[in-house]
């Protein structure tokens, strides 16, 4: 019998929206008040929280046998990690962060080189200090533990590298974005050891597959409709399915149903088009899970 894999949630902003995905994809995390061991709804699987930032380690060390991180965390450890697959989520979207390097608005610098001899604060030290050395730019990086963006307004930097997504935070502070440096997004990750156990390996792909389903059932939504025989054409040629959509035709009718899976993004451009164009009593649904 196969012992437990042992699951790291992140703990801090990815907690929430990481416990929302699991339970879409079919697991139960239920965490109790402060512990770091929450009870998830499978007996072959133990799940410890863990910092975003310590999680390539514990997974490299063996402590956990699998988790769900950045990559930017792995670039900053260097960690020694089997990368199952992406996963393109996080707190506020459902697009990849990036970490930027900003300055104040009415700064002199404009260039990477600009920098030299300057002093950076991040979160991300290690990462950001090869960055420059391999661009042969001396540049002094001083760790930040958060509210980064005051270090640049206070004075106490004259740059920092910080990770975004809508940039608001670092627009708000008064300062401009220059560079970027990476993008990163949620990546799901194994112990080398763990992955070479066929009973763990099989039990990673399946959260794998189904976490990737959850993901991607919140980009699509589910489309029907009735059709008459004479505007099928039409209608059809307007949905841009993942495959023909399914058409069955109604009883003793010479109309028809339609069905097929499309882009959260389009449906309301496109609703209005598929009236005009013929099509009647029109139900989007929402979709659990697309593999």
């Amino acid at each position: 019998m196969m012992s437990k894999l042992k699951l790291g949630i992140p703990k801090g902003s990815l907690q929430n929206a990481t416990i929302s995905l699991f339970k879409r994809s079919g697991w139960n995390i239920n965490v109790n008040g402060r512990s770091y061991f929450p009870e998830i709804d499978d007996e072959e699987i133990s799940c410890a929280i863990c910092r975003a930032q310590e999680m390539p380690r514990y997974i490299q060390d063996g402590t956990l046998d699998v988790g769900l991180t950045g990559r930017d965390w792995i670039a900053e450890n260097e960690s020694d990690v089997h990368v199952v697959a992406d996963l393109i989520y996080s707190k506020v979207s459902a697009r990849p962060a990036r970490w930027v390097l900003a300055v104040p608005y009415d700064s002199t610098i404009r260039t990477l080189s600009d920098l030299n001899g300057k002093t950076i604060a991040t979160e991300m030290t290690n990462f950001t200090r090869r960055y420059f050395a391999e661009r042969e730019i001396t540049v002094a990086v001083e760790f930040s533990w958060g509210a980064t963006e005051a270090k640049v307004v206070s004075g106490l930097a004259d740059a920092i590298v910080e990770v975004t997504e809508t940039e608001s935070t670092i627009k708000a502070h008064g300062l401009r974005i220059i560079h970027e440096l990476m993008q990163t997004n949620t990546q799901i990750i194994a112990n080398h050891k763990a992955w070479q156990i066929p009973e763990k390996k099989e039990k990673i792909k399946q959260i794998t597959l189904l976490l990737q389903g959850a993901l991607k059932g919140d980009q699509l939504v589910g489309l029907k409709m009735n059709v008459p025989k004479n505007k099928m054409e039409p209608v059809v040629n307007l949905l841009p399915s993942l495959n023909a959509p399914t058409v069955a035709s109604l009883y003793q009718s010479d109309w028809f149903s339609v069905e097929s899976m499309v882009d959260r993004g389009v449906m309301r451009d496109l609703i209005p088009k598929l009236i005009k164009a013929g099509a009647e009593g029109i139900i989007e649904y929402p979709l659990n899970k697309v593999i």
